[in-house]
């Protein structure tokens, strides 16, 4: 039976200690901030990151180094046979398309999966892949259910201000400034590759009510019509209660549901274009 490690990138959420008890590995996404480079969990908190965005330093993201990556894979086919590589979605970033360069150098010993997610839900694609490799199921198996599987999965996302976004160039000054005045919290939403707008709404729990009737949705919709089909998840940005204080709304929301509501933080790529404060709902198929 063939020896598979599982790879991920730390938009998946999972950090360094977690990965450990997994029995995966996460490379550290690389940040600037006023110029100097940083790398997720290793050498910047959570905490350290957040300040410097209150303070308005200059934050930008990267993609970890070709010699990072090939340097991890190489390390781990010393002990395993083959390596299922789950980076971020290909439409928020190019780590993707870089590891599946880099993989064609390997004799496809690594496969490099395009799950088109993030945060909590290419977390829950990372762990699927984890349980499928224990089991002894084959690479292409996982490879095959990582693509078949890969839109399977909804993140609405509620922005608290405006102003990472207009820094990001993703909404004009003009509308920014309307909605600061009308104190609009419009809720975005990742399907796939890119982050989109969905609906806009005047308050917190206005916006609380739109995500959570967009997930029953698509639970409706795309899951077969119960909630059991699903994980359901919740993650923020420098906002942990109010995520916990979500969790007991979205645990209402869905008596039905028997799973456990994750909770954890946006990744900071995310969190770099829509600033702290923000709350998401996630629903992510069961396999």
């Amino acid at each position: 039976m063939s020896k598979v490690a599982i790879v991920t990138d730390s938009n998946s959420g999972i950090t360094q200690a977690c990965a450990k008890e997994l029995g995966i590995s996460v490379l550290p996404m690389p940040f600037y901030i006023n110029g100097r480079l940083y790398y997720e969990d290793i050498d910047l908190t959570q905490e350290q990151f957040y300040k410097a965005l209150g303070e308005d330093a200059e934050i930008s993201t990267s993609q970890p180094s070709p010699g990072d990556v090939t340097d991890l894979w190489d390390g781990l086919l010393k002990e395993y046979d083959e390596v299922v590589h789950i980076p971020m979605s290909s439409g928020l970033s190019s780590s993707c398309q870089t590891a599946i360069m880099l993989a064609d150098d390997y004799d496809g010993k690594v496969q490099v999966v395009n799950n088109q997610r993030i945060s909590v839900t290419q977390r829950q694609a990372v762990l699927d892949a984890k349980l499928m490799a224990d089991e002894g199921i084959a690479v292409e198996e996982i490879v095959k259910y990582l693509m078949d599987t890969k839109m399977e999965s909804s993140i609405y996302i509620m922005v608290d201000t405006l102003k990472y976004l207009k820094k990001g160039g993703r909404v004009t000054p003009a509308a920014a400034a309307l909605g600061t005045i009308l104190k609009l919290k419009p809720v975005l939403q990742i399907q796939g590759e890119k982050l989109d707008a969905f609906a806009k709404a005047r308050t917190l729990t206005q916006a609380k009510n739109i995500m959570i009737n967009a997930v029953k949705a698509d639970v409706e919709k795309r899951f077969g019509g119960n909630v059991n089909n699903v994980h359901l998840e919740i993650a923020h940005t420098h906002n942990l209660q109010e995520a916990l204080n979500f969790k007991e709304e979205v645990a209402a929301a869905f008596p039905e549901y028997q799973g456990q509501i994750y909770v954890d933080h946006l990744s900071l790529s995310v969190s770099c274009h829509i600033g702290p404060g923000s709350l998401a709902l996630a629903a992510t198929k069961r396999m």
